[in-house]
């Protein structure tokens, strides 16, 4: 039995989980609606609040996909409830971003500053205090587009390992390296 695909998921009581004709699940609550296709081979199950998945047999294929969906599923849960955020540090002289609406204006030492238009799902703040780097909070209910948004920002300047000078993660280690030294002859 798959250890992630057996463990039930607890829906909250502002959360509700359909499943369509189609084995298509629809989570909805406070935050928003999600909707994932599951495949037909495996089977979805709610009693009392408890959502339990389950799969025909002990094939390779199923039992990668008992716990492919069982993630899924928690995700949505989590996401409609919760909310998900991911905070992004740009470390740098000169580095700045602004939010527009949906369009997030960075300037990361390239000639030219950088626009990109994020998805209507996935709100942007930025702020930018005084002698600290700036700092963009993105926020969403959908996990998957949220980190697929911030590893696209990413990798616009990924952190480098000399000087740690890029973007990165609000709490991630950078591992530095040592730079080039004299030779003594």
């Amino acid at each position: 039995m798959s250890r992630i695909g057996k463990l039930p998921i607890e829906l909250p009581e502002s959360v509700t989980l359909e499943v369509t004709d189609d084995n298509t699940v629809v989570v909805k609550g406070p935050l928003g609606e999600l909707t994932q296709k599951v495949d037909p081979d495996i089977s979805i199950g709610i009693k009392e609040g408890v959502v339990s998945i389950t799969r025909p047999t002990d094939q390779k294929r199923h039992k990668a996909l008992h716990g492919l969906y069982r993630s899924l599923l928690n995700n949505m849960i989590t996401g409609v409830s919760k909310g998900y955020t991911i905070q992004q540090e740009l470390v740098g002289v000169g580095y700045k971003a602004e939010a527009k609406g949906q369009i997030l204006e960075m300037s990361l030492g390239y000639s030219h500053d950088i626009h990109i238009r994020l998805p209507k799902e996935v709100k942007v703040e930025t702020k930018t205090e005084r002698r600290s780097n700036p700092i963009i909070t993105l926020s969403s209910i959908d996990k998957q587009l949220i980190g697929q948004v911030a590893a696209k920002i990413r990798s616009l300047r990924p952190p480098e390992p000399y000087k740690g000078k890029g973007i990165k993660y609000v709490g991630e280690q950078i591992r530095k390296k040592a730079g080039k030294t004299a030779s003594v002859q």
